[in-house]
Order: C-alpha cells, then structure tokens, then sequence
C-alpha cells in the first residue's frame, strides 16, 4: 500500500519539476551531463570523475550527496538528501547554466529518478556502480529498486556498466530494450588494473570506483596523464574513510557505510589492514522508519567481521532505538552466541567465534555520543576504531528534530576525554 501511495505523490513531483523548469528556463538543456547510480560508490565515484573533467581543463560542475560544486564555489545541497527537489535543483542547474558550466557529473539516487527530481537532465552519459540490497521500505522489491536505477539509462548515448556486478547482464538486456537507445553504446568497466601508478584511495572496492572513473574519462577523450596524476592525487571525499588524528596510538575512521554490503567491504579492507591480535572496534546503527530488512544482514556482518561491536543510534526518527537494536542483533548466527540475547541498556554479549580470535564483544549504547566513547575507551595501542553510517553528515535526526552533529568531532573529543 506504501508503495502505490508513493505512485500518487509522484505525480505531485512530476508537475513540480516541470514547472521549475519552465520557471527556470530549461537550465540542463546545453549541460552535457554525466549520471551517477549505484548503491555504494556513488558520491566517490561522481567526485572523481569531477576532478578528473577539471584537470583537463573542462568547466565542470558536481552535484553530489556531500555538496554541490560550481567552479570553485561549494554549495550545500541540503539535509540527508543527495537530489534536492525541483525548487531547489533547478534554480541550482540555472546557476550553473549562467556560470558557463558545460559538463555536470551528477550523483542520481534511485529516489531521485523514481519523483523526478532529475527531469529535464538528459543524460549523455549513465554510470552504475553497482546494485545491492537498499531501500527496500519504499521499492518493496529488488526488482523495482533496480527499474527505478534503470530510468537513469533512458536515452543516454553511453551507459558505463559494472560487467563484475551480478546486476551487468539485466541493465545490458534492459537497456537495449528502450526504443531511445538505439545507439547507446555499454562500455563495459571492472577493476582498475593501474600498473604505473598507487591511488591516494584505499580498498579493494574503490578500484572499482576508479575503474567507472577511467571509463568516463576514455569517453571524453582525456588524456592519461592526466587521469593517472588525478588518481594518483585524489585522496576521496569527506566522511568516506576519513582518518581522525588527534594523537592517539589506535586508528580511528569516519565512513558513511551504511549498507550490507558497504559495511561488509569496509570491515574486510580493515581486517587486511589489522596488526596481530590487535582489535577492530565497530560503531554503527540502522536509521529509524527505513529499510528495516537490512538489520539482521547488518547485524551478522559486524558480528562476523568486528571483535567488538556498538550498537548505537543512526537517524532514529520517531521509531524505539531499542526495537532497531533489537533487529540488528537478530542477524547474530546462532553459533557465535555463548550466551542468551537480551536487549535491555546497556547489554553485553559475549560470543565464541570458534577461531583463532576468541571471544567477541557486542554492547548495546542508544547514546551515539557515549557509543563512541566507549568505543574509544575500548581501544589499545594499534586497534582501528570505525565509526559507521554518518559519515560527512553534519546532523542527526531524533524524532523530527535534526540536531548538530559530527562523528569525527565526537571522536575527537572522546579522545581528548580518554587522554589520546
């Protein structure tokens, strides 16, 4: 029923978006736009491709999840959205018309597609990162949650596809299903193999980011010097694995993973990156009144990769912090547990994992602020502390109420706390 009540609003958006851009005078009409889609990856992804357009000396634009760009001006693009609505978009496109801007990289959101508020963006170019488990409180199903990324790859005249994705084979057939897009030509991505050169970027999972990067980059015919010295540079965006020091003798990073499989991928780099017998300590939560088949995945995935895991708060809203812990804890399998479950604040879990690494630790904390600082608390010399889920975000949101907040300032205040 939500999802057909959705259908409804939609059609509020459409007629918005359309008079926005009459009002605004059809802004993306000379704008060769480049669209951003995917579950994970996105915002690094757009951000690099940007870089990548202004060394060659484009006058590019970016509108991303962390902030829109024009020239040398950043702008907010608003709260815990990544596509600001049509009265906010289309004044924004404008600007950027008047700017002489001639390429925008947008990050587009499959909620962005699915209420128009990218309409009138035609897209030359479509880029997907990926598609993984996401969103489903307002698309239902997978399969719609893909048709909603799909509407991205309408008209384009490239489409920039993961081919190591399991999603590669429907977009390409899907794709060629559309009667615009009897020219669009897939270009095909995967790995960046990168032999003369060590990315600023860390992790397995952005090489693939980079791999997108480079494809955009062959399509506009830049040159590779000039890709490899922006790679080579480019040290990626704020809130994704973002290092806090503050004098400390553990590592301490601030990353927006907020899906199963972001999470997933970040833990494993970690582990890569971990000392003997040294701990990784996790901080995250599931956000209120959103995707809640999510949790338990989420649960089972920090229970399986973290030695300590805090369950905290993320965006609750109006919904009990108890009854989100309580459903990411269902994810726990029932051979890592020594111990009955029990929800009540604080709880304490203690599991045998059956390997070399003993025992694991799992606290329930609604307090975000304290979870940190427990977090911290908890770490020795050589540990790495990940703070999961905020990210670059500077707000959090109680009830309706959004409210000041930092992951990376918390953390480095509790450390100031703790004495480093």
């Amino acid at each position: 029923m939500k999802w057909w009540g959705q259908r409804v609003k939609n059609i509020y958006h459409y007629l918005v978006s359309v008079a926005m851009i009459i009002w605004c005078r059809y802004p993306a009409k000379k704008l060769f736009v480049i669209g951003v889609t995917g579950t994970d990856g996105k915002t690094t992804t757009a951000t690099l491709i940007y870089e990548i357009l202004r060394a060659a000396g484009l006058n590019a634009a970016l509108i991303s999840t962390v902030a829109a760009k024009i020239g040398g001006e950043e702008v907010d693009t608003g709260l815990h959205t990544t596509n600001p609505d049509a009265r906010r978009m289309q004044p924004l496109l404008r600007r950027m018309a008047d700017a002489g801007v001639t390429h925008l990289v947008l990050e587009v959101t499959a909620h962005g597609l699915d209420q128009y508020r990218v309409l009138g963006c035609n897209f030359a170019v479509g880029v997907l990162t990926n598609i993984t488990h996401e969103h489903l409180d307002d698309f239902v199903t997978m399969e719609r949650y893909r048709r909603a990324k799909l509407k991205l790859f309408k008209g384009v005249k490239f489409a920039v596809l993961n081919a190591d994705d399991p999603s590669f084979k429907n977009f390409q057939f899907s794709i060629f299903n559309f009667k615009s897009n009897s020219k669009t030509r897939i270009i095909k991505y995967s790995k960046s193999k990168l032999k003369n050169i060590s990315p600023a970027l860390w992790g397995d999972y952005n090489r693939y980011n980079i791999g997108a990067a480079e494809a955009v980059a062959r399509i506009l015919e830049v040159r590779s010097q000039i890709v490899e010295t922006v790679i080579k540079d480019f040290e990626g965006v704020p809130g994704r694995r973002e290092e806090v020091k503050a004098g400390q003798k553990f590592r301490v990073i601030v990353d927006f993973a907020h899906t199963p499989n972001a999470l997933d991928q970040v833990l494993l780099q970690l582990r890569k990156e971990l000392g003997a017998e040294k701990r990784l300590i996790l901080v995250f939560g599931c956000t209120g009144e959103r995707d809640k088949g999510k949790r338990p995945m989420m649960g089972e995935i920090a229970s399986r990769l973290a030695d300590v895991v805090i369950i905290t708060s993320d965006d609750m809203r109006s919904e009990s912090q108890d009854e989100i812990a309580r459903q990411i804890m269902s994810g726990i399998t029932p051979e890592l547990r020594s111990s009955p479950l029990k929800f009540s604040s604080p709880t304490r879990v203690f599991a045998v994992r059956g390997d070399k690494r003993g025992d694991m630790k799992i606290v329930k904390e609604n307090d975000r602020g304290e979870a940190i600082k427990k977090a911290i608390k908890e770490a020795g010399p050589g540990d790495i502390v990940l703070l999961a889920g905020k990210g670059h975000e500077r707000t959090i949101l109680i009830g309706k109420t959004e409210r000041p907040w930092s992951d990376a300032e918390e953390a480095k205040r509790a450390i100031r706390g703790a004495g480093g």
